[in-house]
């Protein structure tokens, strides 16, 4: 399988794992209100978008183990657990390093490749261990913050939580903005909120998660990524993984073509995370065919495309180990951490 790139266009994804492209971040613009309540969403017409995705679009063979590999470069392996420990962060960040095992790399005619997770996401009290751990390996530590996972606590305690992470050397925050100020439509408290997110990261990235699922409507959803793109940040974030409903193909077109409105207006560039409830390789599949679709080749790479995960790590290194070897092998024998 040494010739996958001639075999599929596709298979130039795997090739370019880990190549950084180091777009311009986006700085943000003034608050314009206008453009934000005249955001609308046609509910029918999006449900049937996403409903006709699987069968338009589909890859199989060589094609769908680059699709895949492709895919692994943009995880952020993530562990979020109340038993979260200093020993399992280690063996996540091994995980990172070597997310697909040697010998199914070697199979597949990319064992010389330096195939690694997007980034590692932690919690604070975790970021200098995975900042350690991952020592020389270019992989970034993500700190999530700002009270994780609902965003309640005092307003200078999550200034100064994402402020400690980068501290410690977390070089992307994922931050929770306060629901309440969409679900009132306070969209000067939510930019102002954004603004100061995106000032404390410094150099560090800024990931707004909006949690979709408490969000109550499509339309809610779509003039939160637009304010909190306008605020400054560099991507757009679904879910914290603890909601009730968390990523799903519907919000994400909305936030897609939000991300696509905002670079046709102002010039930038904003990356999109997918996160919670995506465990399945074929469901990975198809958020990379709604990026490529909706934004283009570009939002295919890891630094316009996250998916944040844990499991789903697992099921595409057995589908690449089924594409090699023509038999499924136990979950188990894929661990993450």
């Amino acid at each position: 399988m040494e010739d996958l790139a001639v075999k599929s266009t596709a298979a130039a994804f795997a090739e370019t794992a880990g190549v950084g492209h180091n777009w311009p971040r986006n700085d943000g613009i003034e608050l314009d209100l206008s453009w934000v309540v005249d955001q609308r969403v046609n509910l029918s017409a999006a449900e049937r978008r996403v409903a006709t995705l699987p069968g338009r679009r589909t890859v199989k063979k060589d094609a769908q183990a680059a699709w895949l590999l492709k895919a692994v470069t943009c995880i952020d392996l993530t562990t979020l657990n109340g038993d979260d420990t200093t020993e399992r962060v280690k063996r996540l960040c091994a995980k990172a390093r070597q997310p697909v095992r040697q010998d199914i790399l070697e199979a597949l005619g990319m064992g010389n490749r330096a195939i690694t997770t997007g980034a590692v996401c932690v919690y604070h009290r975790f970021v200098s261990t995975a900042v350690e751990a991952l020592e020389g390996s270019g992989i970034p530590v993500a700190a999530v913050s700002t009270g994780f996972p609902a965003g309640l606590v005092p307003h200078d305690v999550k200034l100064k939580e994402i402020e400690a992470s980068v501290a410690d050397g977390a070089r992307e925050i994922d931050i929770v903005i306060t629901r309440e100020h969409v679900l009132t439509g306070n969209w000067q408290a939510l930019y102002d909120e954004m603004r100061e997110f995106r000032a404390a990261c410094g150099d560090a990235h800024v990931k707004a998660i909006l949690a979709t699922g408490d969000l109550k409507t499509l339309r809610n959803v779509a003039r939160a990524s637009l304010v909190c793109m306008m605020a400054g940040a560099d991507f757009i974030k679904t879910s914290t993984g603890k909601e009730g409903v968390n990523a799903t193909l519907l919000v994400t077109l909305v936030m897609l073509r939000m991300i696509r409105a905002y670079q046709e207006r102002t010039g930038l560039k904003v990356g999109y995370k997918p996160a919670g409830g995506i465990s399945a390789a074929k469901d990975v599949l198809n958020y990379q065919f709604l990026m490529k679709d909706e934004l283009g080749r570009e939002w295919l790479e890891p630094d316009l495309f996250r998916v944040g995960a844990s499991s789903l790590l697992a099921d595409i290194e057995r589908q690449l180990e089924h594409h090699v070897s023509g038999a499924y092998s136990a979950l188990n024998r894929h661990p993450i951490g």
